[in-house]
């Protein structure tokens, strides 16, 4: 029967073609609108840590002065993390931060260009479980006595060597060369996580070396330099030994029992550092934020872009009450035919059935074309508004939610005219024939 309705609905669609297209258009824009809204939405809201969310922690120490900020800050100074890195208690553990890098090679060919690095510690890429292609990270020994050796993206590994296996290679960082000893993947979650300071949906740095080098090659800092209070840095030196803010540091905590042992050593930390004269705020403290806590924290999320959705909820709203009235033309206007209809035993339920399952085609069609209208939207705004590749792209599950909502809200606005028509009274029509 389901097919039998079809075939009326497609019939009645050909006979009325111009106000059909019309619905279509009403229901697809609509939809568009809001598909375009909650797939931005939904690829900003993403953890990208998964399962391992809940065993990730950002380390946080409340060390200012009482009378300058007042709230903990999302980065810690560089005598802290290295402080920091004395812990046994966490698996894993990673100071970081992002700088920038000439790169050449040692091929007279290749035109030397600018990248960003990610300075971290050799336990970042099994804390963020990056993949490898060749190699692996430095060693442990690495990061503590310091070396020349470098983890490269697999872009760069195309770009400088060719795709070919780069380990044991020569890749020259501001005219000091570096040991290639990993090629990862390509590998750029979304949001970034693991620094939200630099623009949580910025793309991931395409080389890697260790945080060890960072007094040593006085690597500049790209990201965001938080000082509470004045400091005459005159050098790289003045600049480890301040209380500027601008390291980020993670640790992996697999259980309740660790993270709360680590909780405890922090507590110890903050008293620590009291006592030697830092650390003044009467809130001293360290805190350990998971990512799903990490994410609320650095609003990862704006409460604009829940605003946003609701708003294009709203206005396909509009939409729909738009179809309502065309549904009611398009409908009345087939009563004589419906009574005809009527007259030689039709059910109620079955004109019911019949105009819904048109709704629902009718629906079905404005969800695909409004598909089209988000990908065409998420394309424009990727270009005139420099929006992410992570955010313009349309989620494979729209493909399946923009019908399943154009066709649900279809039948809803429908139920009236569906309805009304079902209820004619055959006689009137049966007498003016």
């Amino acid at each position: 029967m389901f097919f039998y309705y079809l075939d009326l609905a497609w019939r009645s669609i050909k006979k009325t073609p111009f106000l059909s297209l019309l619905m279509v258009l009403a229901i697809s824009i609509g939809i568009g609108i809001t598909i375009t809204t909650l797939n931005i939405y939904k690829m900003a809201s993403v953890n990208p840590a998964g399962e391992r969310s809940s065993q990730l922690f950002s380390v946080q120490l409340m060390s200012q002065d009482p009378d300058t900020w007042q709230n903990i800050s999302e980065q810690i100074t560089y005598q802290d993390a290295i402080n920091l890195r004395k812990s046994e208690v966490p698996i894993r553990q990673t100071a970081m931060f992002r700088t920038g890098l000439a790169v050449q090679t040692e091929d007279v060919n290749f035109s030397p260009i600018l990248e960003g690095v990610r300075v971290a510690d050799s336990d970042f890429f099994a804390i963020f479980d990056v993949p490898f292609l060749y190699g692996s990270p430095w060693s442990k020994q690495v990061d503590s006595e310091g070396g020349y050796k470098v983890v490269i993206s697999e872009d760069l590994n195309t770009k400088a060597f060719g795709g070919t296996n780069s380990v044991g290679k020569t890749l020259i960082l501001d005219r000091k060369p570096y040991q290639v000893v990993g090629v990862i993947k390509n590998w750029n979650p979304s949001p970034k996580y693991y620094d939200v300071n630099n623009g949580a949906f910025n793309e991931s740095e395409q080389i890697f070396v260790p945080f060890s080098l960072a007094p040593i090659e006085e690597f500049n800092s790209w990201g965001n330099n938080n000082s509470w209070r004045h400091e005459n840095i005159r050098n790289y030196n003045d600049r480890l030994n301040s209380e500027m803010h601008w390291v980020q540091y993670w640790t992996e905590l697999s259980t309740p029992a660790m993270q709360q042992e680590y909780k405890l050593w922090l507590g110890n930390y903050v008293e620590q550092q009291q006592q030697l004269g830092r650390f003044k705020h009467p809130e001293a403290r360290g805190e350990i934020s998971d990512v799903a806590t990490w994410m609320v924290f650095n609003n990862v999320v704006p409460e604009d872009n829940k605003v946003l959705v609701g708003l294009s909820v709203l206005f396909l709203v509009v939409c729909l009450v738009n179809m309502l009235g065309l549904l009611l033309a398009k409908f009345l206007k087939r009563a004589p035919e419906v009574g005809v209809r009527r007259a030689i035993g039709a059910s109620r339920m079955q004109i019911f059935s019949q105009h819904l399952v048109e709704v629902g085609l009718i629906g079905f069609c404005g969800g695909v074309l409004g598909l089209a209208w988000a990908w065409g939207a998420l394309s424009l705004l990727a270009s005139k508004f420099d929006l992410t590749e992570s955010l313009s792209q349309l989620d494979q599950s729209m493909w399946l939610i923009a019908p399943v909502i154009a066709v649900s809200a279809a039948i809803i606005a429908g139920v009236y005219p569906a309805w009304r028509i079902c209820t004619t009274n055959p006689s009137i029509y049966l007498k003016s024939q």
